[in-house]
């Protein structure tokens, strides 16, 4: 038999599905993936069940359904100050992982080469790589996860296409700064190139930050690709809907390359996301209120156990250092024998690397779950420390 696509066959299976299937192996509870364990608004919920009975269960326009491109522009001006055609610059995809996909492949053509920011979500690099363009990785270092400003630079040249930038990010926590968000507005201007930016938490922000897309600064709006996601937005993740704001210019190409991916997304989900989107600013509030309460209540319970825990400034998730309580292998071992012994599963940090040295002493926990379930985790990985005399815990 000939070979099949080489990328693909040397693409593993991900860390998620094999550390969710150890998961159910073991009883564990899992904090490893990043869904919640909850249903999200009724009566977006409602909306979506009702416009399945409304006899509009056909084909919808390839770049949405007109209340849902019309909500996203809204968004974009209520929160943004953005000005957007919904007709002409709003592309509705299936997930924002569709719209990723669909955004590179609008910009990006064999040899070009493209940034990306480790750590990174295990989608980006299979992506630019089946594309036939050439990654060009700018690594962030825990705990402070700054921008390094002299290696983004020179990873930018002559053949720089576009970057891909996650704010805020996947699993840093981190919310990029706008000064941080200038060096990169900088940089783009000088080498000519776009910026795919992921956006997905941009809702689930804590502690004061606010989300600052790149879109909005001086030059950025025709260079843009600024993806949302339901699923994230409104606890609803297996909805796939996600959606792509861009200049007019750059809305063709992306429009096409939906066509060609999954051409369009389920019209009932669609109606019910604009329903959403149209909640008022108490919504919102409380969307990131209870998450940080969440947040707060798992990493307090970390560091009352001895982890050290690293800030978390939005979505979903918390980073530990194994070291801290003297755990003796490394982040892919202890995530193992967590699951194992504890029944609690968390995600190796190194899973979002893709050079070599990435920092193997960090794991990620999902907070994106019911306080009892955070408080059973954090109870069973107290028992399991007891068991282990070789695991530091406070005084």
């Amino acid at each position: 038999m000939k070979p099949q696509n080489h990328l693909l066959s040397a693409t593993g299976t991900t860390i998620f599905t094999v550390m969710s299937a150890l998961a159910v192996q073991h009883g564990a509870i899992n904090l490893g993936q990043g869904f919640p364990d909850y249903d999200g608004p009724e009566d977006v919920i409602e909306a979506a069940a009702a416009a399945l009975k409304d006899g509009r269960n056909q084909y919808p326009p390839l770049t949405g359904v007109p209340e849902l491109r019309r909500a996203v522009a809204e968004a974009n001006r209520r929160f943004y100050g953005l000005e957007v055609d919904p007709d002409r610059e709003v592309v509705v995809t299936s997930g924002a992982t569709e719209a990723i996909t669909a955004c590179l492949m609008a910009v990006l053509n064999p040899g070009d080469e493209c940034v990306l920011l480790e750590p990174l979500y295990d989608t980006y690099l299979p992506v630019v790589r089946l594309l036939g363009a050439v990654p060009k990785l700018v690594r962030l270092s825990p705990p402070k996860w700054e921008l390094p400003r002299a290696e983004l630079a020179a990873a930018f040249g002559p053949r720089t296409k576009a970057i891909l930038l996650n704010t805020p990010m996947n699993p840093a926590s981190k919310v990029f700064t706008g000064a941080e968000l200038a060096f990169i507005a900088e940089l783009l201007e000088r080498h000519d190139a776009y910026a795919v930016c992921d956006e997905v938490y941009e809702h689930l922000t804590y502690d004061g930050w606010k989300h600052i897309p790149l879109m909005t600064l001086p030059g950025m709006r025709p260079r843009c690709m600024r993806i949302g996601s339901a699923g994230k937005t409104f606890s609803l993740t297996g909805w796939k809907v996600g959606y792509v704001t861009c200049d007019a210019t750059l809305q063709p190409n992306v429009a096409k390359a939906h066509q060609n991916l999954t051409f369009t997304t389920p019209p009932n989900l669609q109606r019910a996301v604009a329903v959403g989107l149209a909640k008022d600013d108490a919504y919102f509030g409380a969307l990131s209120g209870e998450l940080q309460a969440r947040r707060d209540l798992l990493a307090g319970g970390l560091r009352a156990l001895g982890f050290t825990v690293l800030p978390a400034q939005g979505s979903y998730f918390v980073t530990a250092d194994i070291r801290s309580v003297g755990f003796a292998g490394d982040d892919v071992a202890f995530c193992r024998t967590l699951t194992e012994e504890a029944k609690v599963t968390a995600i190796p940090v190194t899973a979002f690397y893709a050079g070599e040295g990435a920092p193997n002493h960090y794991v990620r926990f999902a907070f994106c779950k019911n306080a009892a379930v955070l408080e059973e985790a954090l109870a069973r990985i107290g028992a399991w420390m007891a068991q282990r005399p070789a695991l530091a815990r406070p005084a």
